[in-house]
């Protein structure tokens, strides 16, 4: 059982900033084991569009990351008046560059982009972010490829706290393609019975308290309260709202759970900051890795 944090009143903090780091060092160590060999470093490209403050500085993060592991960044910044085209045409190019074994396009795009259609051009096997149809596709069939970061930081914080999610009931809120349905395969292929929910589901907080794992990625700040949460569950806030001060600067930052009242039931939850967020960013670098191996044959 690894080291964990406390709380002062009942819930143990699921630390994701001290696992992600962890994930980052021993990729690092992976990696020069490689280089020192004469392999070439990783690469990750990243395309950001539009002058989204939270999208740049999500991708500040993302290169910075890169850099400790000993990953390779190549950063494509475009305005916000950008035509899909262009950005297909951006994809198309880091498909052929053989640099490149990760392609992250940041979203959300701006104005009326569909990211859809710039993702379908993605090479599959450069996809950081396991979103590409054809992935996806691997995913529910239970079968290896990129996984969406977000579950697949979600899993790996499970896996680390030892909570082993077989034979348990499983509540997701929440069906994009993005973590909720990603989220909720993940679960069924280590055997948790799975209830995927949404905002046409009926009782939601009598069915959020059936779940012995509760993964919350609503996109509504503190919308699931204390009350919903079952006694000595584990809650995973995949959520993230910005909050502004009283001054007009930065204020709180909160998730999809209210912390607040959920940290005195649950047994084990996520704080925001500093839970899922970090997962994210680090799954994004374990996939651009494990595109590498299967691109370069340079496995362990």
């Amino acid at each position: 059982m690894p080291e964990v944090l406390k709380d002062q009143q009942a819930a143990t903090l699921m630390d994701g900033k001290e696992l992600a780091k962890l994930v980052k060092d021993d990729l690092k160590v992976k990696i020069e084991r490689h280089t020192k060999k004469g392999k070439r470093s990783p690469g990750l490209a990243v395309i950001l569009a539009g002058d989204d403050s939270a999208s740049a500085i999500y991708v500040k993060n993302k290169v910075k990351s890169c850099e400790a592991a000993g990953i390779e960044s190549f950063f494509h910044k475009f305005p916000a008046d950008v035509t899909e085209k262009e950005l297909i045409e951006c994809v198309e190019k880091l498909n052929k560059d053989d640099k490149v074994d990760g392609i992250l396009v940041q979203l959300p795009l701006p104005g009326k982009l569909s990211a859809d259609n710039v993702l379908d051009h993605l090479d599959p096997a450069k996809d950081a972010d396991g979103l590409h149809p054809y992935n996806l596709g691997l995913l529910f069939c239970g079968k290896k490829g990129p996984t969406p970061c977000t579950p697949k930081g979600v899993m790996k914080l499970l896996e680390h706290y030892g909570i082993d999610p077989s034979g348990k009931n499983a509540v997701v809120i929440g069906r994009s393609n993005l973590v909720g349905k990603p989220a909720a395969a993940l679960l069924t292929q280590k055997n948790a019975t799975v209830t995927v929910c949404h905002s046409k589901t009926a009782k939601l907080d009598e069915v959020c308290k059936q779940a012995d794992i509760l993964v919350v990625a609503m996109g509504k700040r503190e919308f699931v309260k204390g009350s919903w949460v079952k006694p000595g569950a584990t809650v995973i806030d995949v959520g993230i709202h910005h909050l502004q001060g009283e001054d007009g600067g930065k204020g709180k930052i909160a998730g999809d759970v209210c912390f607040a009242e959920a940290k005195d039931v649950a047994a084990f939850i996520t704080p925001v900051p500093g839970g899922v967020g970090p997962m994210t960013v680090a799954m994004l670098l374990a996939n651009t890795f494990e595109n590498y191996e299967r691109k370069t044959g340079a496995v362990d």
